[in-house]
């Protein structure tokens, strides 16, 4: 998902959620995405959750998502 930067416009951010009992870490993440995707989709920034927000009908809310960032980002 894209967030906004100060000084590239977007930058890529991916949230994680992890299989019960799996372990990753940032660098294992990005070595990841390197391997399978183009430079400018790989993320800049990976935040593991618990579980992503979804509509009623199990679609992912990335509008939410993005809200939550900024206002991390904010504070």
């Amino acid at each position: 998902m894209e967030i906004a930067d100060k000084h590239r416009g977007e930058t890529v951010n991916a949230s994680v959620v992890l299989k019960p009992g799996e372990s990753a870490t940032d660098e294992e993440t990005f070595t990841f995405c390197r391997g399978k995707l183009v430079a400018y989709k790989v993320p800049k920034i990976v935040e593991f959750r618990e579980t992503l927000p979804k509509s009623a009908v199990g679609k992912v809310l990335p509008k939410i998502l993005r809200d939550e960032e900024e206002a991390k980002r904010k504070s």
